[in-house]
């Protein structure tokens, strides 16, 4: 693995169930790798007791002045402040590339085989060579940030967006491979991967998702600790809205699900992100 680059596995409260990092192991990881904690969790004696000298702790109250939160709550246990404290760490560490995952990854799957056909959940057992391919990619092209899919992203199977185009989705979420040299803000308490990557490609920022590639995650209100107490006290309405604040002419909450519904966000893209448009229109100097 590159020695300017890290792995970074954010969590809180559940020192017993930092199960990423097991699969990161058994997926072939072996580069650096640091758990995310921060000074406000009373669990952090245990983190240090069972992953010794690779837990870092943050100061949560200090990172909190330094972003929007998008509102006036006197309530931090949102994953936003260790997203944004990851910038630092990493500058501290002497390192400039960096990938942030959360604690509750079941493993790490190809969705493709090299001819591009669907080989659904795969286990990744390189990921050594698959972060490698990654990073270079992220180097070559000037994104903010890149993700891996979601098993949620090839629900609908052979019929889903994916894998019937390829295409490389202007959403990032999760997985986030980041550098201290294009540095940005996660902005909003809550749904903040989805409020940043929408209001960022707003401005211009580039964004995406690469497909070929997925993680899956235990059900975020069947794992306690994390965020999980924060959604079930708020709830996915406020969760949601927060991106609409924060894109208010491209995002809207509707439901979604067939059994079960719930309300979610929805974005229409040709309203989030600048369209490129054809150098035949270009206006001369």
């Amino acid at each position: 693995m590159n020695d300017n680059f890290a792995v970074f596995i954010l969590s809180h409260g559940r020192p017993d169930k930092v199960i990423t990092y097991n699969n990161l192991i058994r997926s072939g990881y072996t580069g650096a790798v640091y758990i995310i904690i921060d000074n406000e969790d009373n669990t952090a004696h245990q983190y240090q007791k069972n992953y010794g000298d690779i837990v870092i702790a943050f100061d949560k109250a200090a990172i909190a002045e330094t972003f929007d939160e998008g509102d006036n709550f006197d309530d931090r246990r949102a994953v936003v402040y260790a997203r944004n404290a990851c910038f630092d760490i990493a500058r501290q560490l002497g390192i400039t590339y960096f990938m942030q995952l959360d604690d509750d990854y079941t493993g790490f799957f190809y969705q493709m085989n090299s001819k591009f056909e669907s080989t659904h959940n795969r286990t990744i057992f390189d990921i050594d060579m698959i972060i490698s391919y990654l990073l270079n990619y992220y180097q070559s092209i000037p994104a903010k940030s890149i993700a891996i899919a979601q098993g949620g992203d090839f629900l609908g199977g052979l019929e889903n967006d994916i894998d019937k185009s390829l295409n490389r989705r202007r959403k990032c979420m999760n997985t986030f491979i980041c550098s201290t040299d294009r540095p940005f803000q996660f902005v909003g308490r809550i749904n903040e991967d989805v409020n940043t990557y929408t209001w960022y490609q707003s401005l211009g920022n580039l964004f995406l998702t690469f497909p070929l590639l997925s993680i899956r995650q235990k059900q975020t209100q069947a794992n306690s600790g994390g965020m999980t107490e924060l959604y079930l006290d708020s709830g996915t309405y406020i969760k949601s809205f927060y991106t609409v604040m924060y894109s208010p002419s491209s995002v809207t909450i509707r439901t979604m699900g067939e059994l079960y519904s719930r309300l979610h966000h929805h974005i229409k893209w040709d309203n989030t992100v600048p369209c490129i448009i054809s150098e035949g229109y270009q206006k001369s100097e």
